[in-house]
């Protein structure tokens, strides 16, 4: 296996929990190279010559093989500090009386998404702070600007620390999948087959202790992974 392999993922999943596994990869087989490229674009896998692409949520292509290694959320959540001088918000409705924090770039995100007895909705939120990387959000929140809508896996270890508190536990809307995907071929190469082998069930037992974290704080794993 001399030749190099090229990886993709999602750039802040892939920073937490791809790349550490690609450093245990190389370390375990000197032989190999690997080019990780982290983006939150979708690439072709075909057309960038990519033989593995870690994906979240639907996948455009339906010829991909793929496996599931778990599931995320978006979870609302907001510092102690946060909570203490302004209340916690029960109902996703009472969120336009906060301040709240939006994730968007040059157009605005501003629908966020719950699940309630009448199925999906969207809460249309009135951001104090907007910025456009996941971290921004998150040391906003910690900052106690209020109100952030962020993914399980991104804010799982403030949440295991108390750091963020996650609310509204109860409208969460529906988790979707990470999945591990590859294009068909009828003879797998010897460096992707040893690449899947060696991280996917990294990948799975990552998943696995993410959900155990918020188990933790008692909040449903089923729909917090």
């Amino acid at each position: 296996m001399v030749n190099a392999s090229t990886v993709t993922a999602p750039i802040m999943f892939g920073k937490l929990h791809v790349a550490p596994i690609v450093q245990e990869f190389l370390a375990a087989y000197p032989e190999v190279t690997v080019r990780l490229v982290l983006t939150d674009g979708v690439i072709d896998l075909v057309d960038h010559h990519v033989d593995v692409a870690i994906r979240i949520g639907r996948l455009p292509d339906s010829a991909l093989v793929a496996r599931r290694v778990g599931g995320i959320r978006w979870v609302t959540c907001a510092s102690p500090d946060y909570l203490r001088r302004r209340g916690t918000p029960q109902t996703p409705t009472e969120l336009l009386d906060h301040d709240c924090i939006a994730y968007e770039g040059l157009e605005l995100e501003r629908d966020w998404r719950f699940s309630g007895p009448q199925g999906a909705f969207d809460v249309t939120i009135r951001p104090r702070y907007s910025v456009n990387t996941a971290d921004a959000v998150i040391n906003g929140a910690l900052a106690g600007l209020g109100v952030a809508s962020l993914l399980s896996y991104q804010v799982a270890d403030n949440v295991r620390d108390g750091s963020l508190v996650s609310i509204l536990n109860d409208w969460a809307p529906a988790q979707f999948a990470v999945q591990v995907v590859h294009t068909a071929k009828q003879h797998q190469p010897l460096k992707l087959r040893a690449f899947l082998d060696f991280a996917t069930p990294k990948l799975e037992e990552r998943m696995r202790r993410i959900a155990e974290r918020y188990q933790a704080k008692g909040i449903n794993a089923a729909s917090a992974i």
